[in-house]
């Protein structure tokens, strides 16, 4: 057979090339049908035209430029539909303004507001014509600039009035602008979505009915709000200012007062026991930081740095030592790093175990992610104050102040450390007979410590930043220098002050990441 068809010149290996290609054509237009749902021969013409080409192939499609917005919805292209309602908003906007809309509204409103005024200077004038008074002519001149300030006013108000045409003609140009790029962009939107669909099933196909309906409602409804509210100003409450009533605010400020009263009553010999633990050691790092000599901790941080970030950066510590101790920083300096050094050690004594048991137990760890999106996107100056009701002020409630803003990166990056070590390592380990506790420290430890010193690092860092923050409720050090130089406008203290600071940071960081660099 094979001899046969060389004969007749047919190539056999050619022949199913061909019938694999015709096959892989009918499939994909398949797939296309099922996918588009609607109008399946133009999209699969003009999928085939983008497909061919590796750049941008303009498309027009009609539809998509009529309908816009509502027809990406519905196709499940939000992230092009909400781009463009505010285009189309915005040029139906326009028209409605220029068309129906009062533009002279404000000018009107400050009119009748001078009117006001003028009515009264007027009744004065007249007053003092009568009693024949030295402040005629004062009232006279305040009388003739309000008049001249409305006949300002009002021509200004004619002048908005009489641009409402240009004003429609602009929203206009703009609305057909964004129709045209819709339906230039659509199929093109569109084919990107088909290949994301190939390989994922689950992703929306098709333009079900119940899509198109919320996809209209909320397009229809988004661009009526606007074009009321930008073209009839103040005439509907609704939307512009939100329905509330005081007493909701009065009811919850009052729970939460009553909530706080309630934990400080009841929580006393709790928050005394962490503040007693804060205060042994941070007196154990003052002691150790701010007592010792100075020449004994200047060269221990030195060799330090040294032995893990080398002898270039140990002669960069020593020069940034010298700059705090010369200016005199250095016991401020030592104060801050003894308060920094005991937020940063019970937050990594605290995080590292916690991140450990996390990091294999999905749920404990999705129950505490909330809770650390709370501690370190809430801004510093709030979750301040219930520190404050239940810790005083002073050094213990600023580690604590700093503990909550600086101890989230060490748990999240210990589990994303331990999550990431292979588990071919992992079950080789086990199969050769590694315990959990050999598994844990020669095994998922030793891999995961690169993301276990990135944690450590930026929670350092993170802790340091807090410094000036922290000054505020009585924490000492480089924090108080540059707080006071904010009160008093002392800018070389400041900047001299900050300097030290940043120095700390960068002798901190090197000797953390030192070894990994």
């Amino acid at each position: 057979m094979t001899q046969e068809n060389s004969d007749l010149g047919v190539n056999p290996l050619e022949d199913t090339s061909s019938d694999a290609a015709v096959a892989y054509a009918e499939e994909r237009r398949e797939n296309i049908r099922t996918f588009v749902r609607t109008s399946p021969d133009y999209y699969i013409r003009m999928f085939d035209k983008i497909g061919a080409s590796a750049s941008f192939t303009a498309t027009f499609n009609f539809m998509a430029g009529l309908f816009g917005p509502i027809w990406f919805g519905a196709r499940g292209l939000w992230n092009w539909a909400l781009p463009f309602l505010i285009l189309e908003a915005l040029g139906f906007v326009q028209i409605a303004r220029g068309l129906f809309g009062d533009l002279a509204a404000d000018a009107m409103a400050r009119i009748a507001s001078i009117e006001g005024t003028l009515e009264l200077r007027k009744q004065q004038l007249a007053s003092a014509i009568e009693n024949n008074s030295d402040k005629v002519d004062v009232y006279q001149r305040t009388v003739d600039s309000l008049e001249a300030n409305i006949g300002g006013i009002r021509a200004e108000a004619e002048a908005l009035a009489a641009e409402g045409p240009s004003i429609a003609m602009t929203g206009l140009a703009i609305l057909i602008v964004v129709k045209l790029v819709q339906a230039f962009m659509a199929n093109w939107a569109l084919e990107a979505r088909f290949s994301e669909w190939l390989s994922d099933r689950s992703v929306r196909s098709g333009m079900p009915v119940s899509q198109i309906v919320f996809s209209a409602v909320f397009m229809v409804l988004i661009v009526s709000a606007a074009m009321l509210h930008y073209s009839f100003p103040g005439r509907f409450s609704l939307l512009s200012d939100f329905p509330t009533d005081p007493d909701i605010r009065l009811v919850s400020i009052d729970g939460v007062e009553a909530f706080f009263n309630w934990a400080v009553l009841n929580g006393e010999a709790l928050f005394d026991a962490i503040t007693y633990c804060i205060r042994l050691v941070l007196d154990a790092l003052e002691l150790v930081f701010v007592s010792t000599p100075w020449i004994v901790i200047a060269a221990l941080i030195v060799l330090l740095t040294w032995l893990t970030a080398g002898v270039r950066m140990a002669i960069y510590s020593g020069a940034f030592l010298a700059y705090m101790g010369l200016l005199g920083f250095w016991e401020k300096a030592m104060t801050t790093l003894a308060l920094l050094g005991t937020a940063a050690c019970l937050s990594i004594i605290i995080g590292i175990p916690l991140g450990m048991f996390a990091a294999r137990r999905p749920r404990f760890y999705s129950f505490i992610q909330p809770i650390m999106d709370f501690m370190q996107t809430m801004p510093a100056f709030v979750f301040m104050i219930p520190v404050i009701a239940f810790f005083g002020t002073g050094k213990p409630a600023a580690v604590v102040t700093t503990m909550i803003f600086g101890g989230t990166p060490v748990v999240r990056l210990t589990v994303l450390g331990l999550r990431g070590v292979p588990e071919s390592v992992r079950e080789a380990a086990i199969s050769f007979g590694a315990n959990k506790w050999y598994l844990l420290t020669k095994v998922d430890l030793p891999l995961a410590s690169p993301s276990i010193r990135a944690g450590i690092n930026q929670t350092i860092m993170l802790s340091l930043a807090m410094v000036v923050v922290a000054s505020l409720i009585g924490a000492k050090g480089l924090g108080e220098d540059v707080l006071e130089a904010l009160q008093y406008a002392n800018v070389g203290q400041g900047i001299l002050a900050g300097f030290s600071i940043l120095f700390c940071a960068m002798i901190l960081d090197r000797i953390v990441q030192g070894g990994r660099r």
